[in-house]
């Protein structure tokens, strides 16, 4: 990733725990690392297509003098966001805040702290069998929409089908959404689940009836077990529902646990299906190369030729 680099930018702030610092206020040192695809910008000579420094430099100084944090850290936190919200083309930044004048009763030249932020990829499923399932669907999408620190990128047809589990239930309606988002993944479960909740999601019934249910399924290439969330989705290999949206969005994503693009997941998941027997153990059931040397580095959806292999009318664009 390129980068633009902004050192020691000094800005007037009230941050501080003590009494003195707000009041009085304090110098700070500010340097940012922007990360983002310069080359249509050099190619270009086109300031539209890039970062404005100035721009950033302006926002910082303006950040520093309307807030007042208690901590840098908090300041870093809220600068981070701020920035990677308002500026499009920005994937992500490495920001350092200087204190020079820390007030700890000792000669120093500077207390700084630095953080790391950016934008990252995740593909959510979606599914409803209860009441009206579209509308859940799109409501969904709409609150995925109204976070700021979510951009829906793209979201697949709603796809019928049969229930999984528990089959003594109405057929489910199920979808999935590429976004990118600031959240860390169980920020993101959160907000979920709360999404959930919204919706009237009632968990009586382990795989029974739901008005929604929306699973985060891939985080980057994130391998993580906690107790309430596993990534990737430990089952998702073996769910048609989720793999057939998958695939018409992102048919060349990459399991970071087993080595294969979400189409040969499914391809694999269908010839078992019809054969009765499992895929061979480290068969590459599409063909050719492994995900490993095929797959899209910057976790786009894969070949375009043959991107939507569920058929149907295609992916619609969002954002």
């Amino acid at each position: 990733m390129d980068r633009i680099k902004i050192k020691d930018l000094e800005v007037f702030g009230r941050h501080g725990v003590y009494e003195e610092e707000n009041r009085l206020g304090q110098k700070f040192l500010v340097s940012a690392c922007l990360y983002l695809d310069t080359r249509r910008a050099g190619l270009r000579d086109s300031l539209e297509d890039s970062v404005n420094y100035g721009e950033v430099c302006h926002r910082i100084a303006a950040f520093f003098e309307a807030r007042a944090c208690k901590l840098i850290e908090a300041a870093a936190e809220a600068l981070a966001s701020e920035l990677l919200r308002s500026f499009e083309a920005l994937r992500g930044l490495t920001l350092e805040i200087k204190k020079p004048w820390a007030p700890i009763g000792l000669p120093l030249s500077w207390v700084s702290v630095e953080i790391e932020r950016g934008w990252h990829t995740a593909y959510v499923a979606l599914g409803s069998n209860m009441g009206d399932r579209q509308s859940y669907l799109g409501q969904a999408v709409s609150g995925l929409e109204d976070n700021p620190d979510i951009r829906v990128e793209q979201v697949s047809d709603w796809m019928e089908t049969a229930p999984y589990g528990v089959t003594d239930q109405p057929e489910f309606l199920n979808g999935c959404a590429r976004i990118s988002t600031l959240l860390e993944p169980e920020e993101l479960l959160a907000y979920l689940n709360q999404l959930e909740q919204q919706a009237g999601r009632e968990r009586i019934r382990r795989w029974g009836p739901r008005t929604l249910d929306l699973d985060i399924l891939l985080y980057e290439d994130r391998i993580m077990e906690r107790p309430a969330l596993t990534i990737p989705h430990r089952d998702m290999h073996n769910r048609e529902f989720v793999l057939r949206p998958l695939c018409q969005i992102a048919p060349g994503v990459c399991h970071p646990v087993l080595h294969r693009t979400a189409e040969q997941l499914l391809q694999c998941l269908v010839e078992r299906a019809d054969s009765g027997a499992g895929c061979k153990e480290g068969r590459n059931p599409a063909g050719g190369a492994s995900c490993k040397e095929d797959r899209n580095p910057a976790g786009g959806e894969g070949c375009k030729e043959d991107r939507n292999p569920a058929g149907g009318e295609g992916e619609r664009e969002h954002g």
